[in-house]
């Protein structure tokens, strides 16, 4: 066992009322599985950790620690807090590897779950618990939604994700069907057609939101959801600007590092950085520079045109007249955040919006249509994984719940249709060799 895991386990005071508890989104019983650690039952400790969050892999690597469980450690106060993020990544790899167990024998009932990222995933895995037999829709070819598509490989190595599926979706007996938009060929109507009795929407947000200034359309720029997904497909050169300050914008300023750029800058509206101490301290040793108060206003191909942002009479952030100056730069990326873009609700009756195209919720998830949940970006705009997965918990219940009172339909459209079974060739084909 490695040294420095104990230590940390050591670390820990045991806290009657823990606040590193307090502080997790999913409210993961930090003491007791540093307990079981200590006392040599790993396995019990790591039991724990999947049956609270099925993506404790995950959530080890890419949670904001600082801000929630390690945040809150009552050993932070005064000196150094329990890097429970350490001990939660030792203990999930290494009890994965023992989990066989098959999937839980059918109810007889089916759901759907559109969307395989964090939240989409953490339904899909606790109805599967349940005997319910479900399938996951997704866009893309691979399950992981922003995971894989929008955090860096750095970060979250794609092995682990592959590991995920295998552990979690392949040994549940979890369908996942890729390369479908729900909501194009394939409408929610039609998975009620054919037998599932309850739909979740998680699509995720994949829309990048826009400047709206000239330039966005140039060859030398891309937008982060865009970048992260595929890097190496871009000609990017020596000299990257990054508009924004957030995590994705961390992400996006350290991939370009990799990818080869020399000199790479964060362009602030404000004065302060969003991304999380940890990510733009990374983002700083690494390299990364950082230009705030600044707004931008034109985008060139040889550069950015950026003026020194002031406060108005109506306390709005604005561009100071006459500091405009252009930035050279190679390449840029623009990362302001990301909208819903999805076809469902324009081809599905009954489903009600809010402000940005997100869905209308209730706090356990029913749209306004009845069988259809929805939660995860697609309702709160972007967050963190580990909330996608508590709001996953919280949705999966309500589905369970829902389909509790529900009959399985009965398929009566061709009741005696005939079973043609299949022709044996194994003679044909020996002919034909012979």
């Amino acid at each position: 066992m490695a040294l420095h895991v104990m230590e940390e386990a050591n670390h820990c005071l045991g806290c009657k009322k823990p606040r590193c508890q307090e502080g997790c989104p999913i409210h993961t019983n930090i003491p007791e599985v540093i307990r079981l650690l200590k006392d040599g039952k790993l396995n019990e400790a790591g039991w724990i950790l999947f049956e609270n969050n099925p993506l404790t892999t995950v959530c080890s690597l890419v949670c904001n620690h600082e801000a929630q469980c390690e945040g809150h450690c009552v050993q932070g106060i005064k000196g150094s807090p329990v890097h429970f993020s350490i001990i939660e990544n030792y203990i999930s790899t290494t009890y994965a590897n023992q989990m066989t167990a098959g999937p839980k024998e059918w109810n007889g009932k089916k759901a759907a779950v559109i969307g395989a990222g964090p939240s989409g995933i953490t339904i899909a895995i606790i109805l599967a618990r349940y005997g319910y037999k479900v399938t996951i829709f997704d866009t893309r070819d691979k399950i992981g939604g922003v995971m894989r598509y929008g955090i860096p490989d750095f970060r979250l190595p794609d092995s682990v994700l592959d590991d995920l599926k295998y552990r979690h979706l392949d040994l549940k007996g979890i369908e996942f069907r890729p390369n479908t938009n729900i909501g194009s060929a394939l409408t929610i109507d039609d998975l009620f057609r054919d037998g599932y009795l309850s739909i979740f929407v998680g699509a995720g947000l994949w829309k990048p939101r826009k400047l709206n200034i000239r330039g966005e359309s140039l060859g030398n720029v891309t937008y982060a959801i865009n970048y992260l997904a595929s890097p190496e497909a871009y000609k990017i050169g020596e000299r990257v600007m990054v508009i924004g300050v957030g995590n994705a914008a961390m992400d996006c300023a350290r991939t370009a590092i990799r990818m080869g750029a020399r000199y790479v800058t964060c362009v602030a509206r404000g004065d302060q950085v969003r991304a999380s101490q940890y990510e733009a301290s990374y983002a700083k040793l690494e390299g990364v520079e950082f230009l705030m108060n600044k707004c931008t206003l034109e985008l060139r191909e040889d550069g950015v045109v950026l003026a020194d942002s002031v406060k108005n009479e109506e306390g709005r952030t604005v561009p100071q007249e006459g500091s405009e100056k252009l930035y050279p730069c190679d390449f840029i990326v623009i990362a302001v955040s990301q909208e819903a873009e999805s076809n469902l609700v324009s081809t599905t009756k009954g489903i009600d919006t809010a402000k940005g195209g997100l869905l209308s919720v209730d706090e356990e998830g029913h749209t306004s249509r009845a069988g259809v949940f929805a939660a995860g970006d697609m309702v709160n705009g972007a967050r963190t994984v580990v909330e996608a997965v508590a709001n996953g918990k919280r949705v999966a219940e309500a589905m369970h719940e829902y389909m509790q009172g529900l009959e399985v339909p009965v398929m009566t459209d061709y009741p005696d249709a005939p079973r043609v079974e299949p022709k044996d060739v194994s003679v044909l084909n020996e002919q034909v060799i012979g």
